[in-house]
């Protein structure tokens, strides 16, 4: 394994939780105008129905993984800019 990818993995881990932190916040402003409560409903609240729970989860997810590919793939062209090495 290239010097550069083993360098990179706790770098990795870092921008992973960096960007799930991100991506937390982002999606309770996303959740909050959209006129929802200030919580989004978890898949055992009684008080909601199907669909506003199954919205909040597609809803979250999609932004989790849009945050996760954009700060994955920053790293990545970051590292391959610095080192000419592409760290996958």
């Amino acid at each position: 394994m290239n010097a550069v990818k083993i360098a990179y993995k706790p770098v990795g881990m870092l921008l992973g939780a960096g960007g799930g932190a991100l991506a937390g916040a982002a999606f309770k402003k996303v959740w909050r105008a959209t006129g929802h409560e200030e919580e989004a409903p978890g898949a055992t609240d009684r008080e909601h129905g199907w669909r506003e729970i199954l919205l909040a989860a597609t809803l979250q997810g999609a932004i989790f993984a849009a945050v996760k590919a954009a700060v994955d793939r920053g790293g990545a062209t970051t590292v391959h800019r610095l080192t000419g090495t592409w760290p996958s």
